[in-house]
């Protein structure tokens, strides 16, 4: 007899996971979902396996918001080790280049200024990206040479917090997207005469989610072993949570009705938005779809189902 699946929900909202060390934000998300028993999961931004800290996990129909979420600022705590640059950049990998040299605190305080604003970056060896439509770490852990190009990214801050000894500096940084800090411990040890890898990372904000967000997974384990099967959704933020950063523009519930069937709105009088690109749109609180401002003209981009 073959046994029954068992049935998961439409559960719609964003858990923001604060990820353990050793976890990667894929079993991460199968986690959430089987504690949530949900039809639907995913993540914005992957976190290493070696990396701890905020993951924020899409249910339902906040998958739909997640790229607003990705393309947020993010904040990281990290810790580099001088004296070691590893093939990975972290303590994964083997060791490729040493020295004897050790920055003094104030020499890396002389330098963070060259590693602000918009700068180039080669990505690790060791990353996600594609190459030829391979991903540069199964071309690095199969024996081939990697050679990644340059890109620009943007560090909004970088700060030293502590040097706990001559061996490790603990920085600070709030990036944009497209940042590998991995690279920036590289890059700050070459810089500074010497070598250096990743040895502790826990990122600390992704976009609006902040640490204060965070639900750790133990907590998430002792909600669904209770009595209330709803209590683990209870940790759930709303939806609209990922779009806090776009204006909202409100319409009538004959305009939602129009753009829950794909069609546009026009916006004339006092509705009218000005200066309005991308928006959430909202109907008596109810997000109904993210949409686009042309004229006044307002286009459903993505419509959400999150009546009832």
């Amino acid at each position: 007899m073959v046994a029954r699946r068992k049935k998961f929900d439409d559960v719609n909202g964003w858990l923001i996971l604060d990820k353990p060390v050793g976890m990667t934000s894929t079993q991460a998300v199968a986690r959430v979902k089987r504690l949530m028993h949900a039809n639907k999961a995913g993540h914005a931004g992957t976190l290493d396996p070696l990396a701890s800290g905020l993951l924020p996990v899409a249910l339902g129909e906040a998958t739909k918001t997640v790229s607003f979420v990705m393309d947020g600022r993010k904040v990281y705590r990290f810790t580099v080790r001088w004296g070691e640059e590893t093939d990975t950049d972290d303590t994964e990998g083997r060791v490729v280049a040493r020295s004897e040299a050790r920055p003094a605190p104030d020499d890396i305080l002389d330098v963070l200024d060259e590693f602000t604003g918009e700068i180039m970056q080669v990505p690790p060896a060791f990353s996600a990206i594609k190459i030829d439509g391979e991903r540069a770490y199964d071309l690095a852990r199969d024996g081939e040479t990697v050679e990644l190009e340059a890109r620009p990214i943007l560090i909004h801050r970088l700060d030293l917090v502590e040097t706990p000894d001559a061996d490790t500096a603990v920085f600070d940084c709030e990036c944009g997207k497209g940042t590998y800090v991995r690279a920036l411990a590289r890059d700050m040890g070459r810089r500074l005469g010497t070598r250096g890898h990743v040895v502790a990372l826990r990122r600390l904000l992704v976009g609006p989610f902040s640490e204060e967000d965070m639900v750790p997974v133990e907590r998430l384990e002792d909600l669904a072993a209770g009595e209330d099967p709803a209590a683990v959704r209870s940790t759930l933020l709303a939806v609209d949570t990922a779009l806090a950063e776009i204006p909202e523009v409100v319409v009538n519930r004959d305009g939602a009705a129009r753009l829950r069937r794909g069609q546009g709105v026009i916006l004339r009088g006092r509705d009218a938005p000005v200066g309005v690109g991308t928006c959430a749109v909202t109907c008596a609180g109810d997000l109904v779809a993210i949409g686009e401002m042309e004229g006044a003209e307002l286009r459903p981009l993505r419509v959400f189902n999150l009546e009832g």
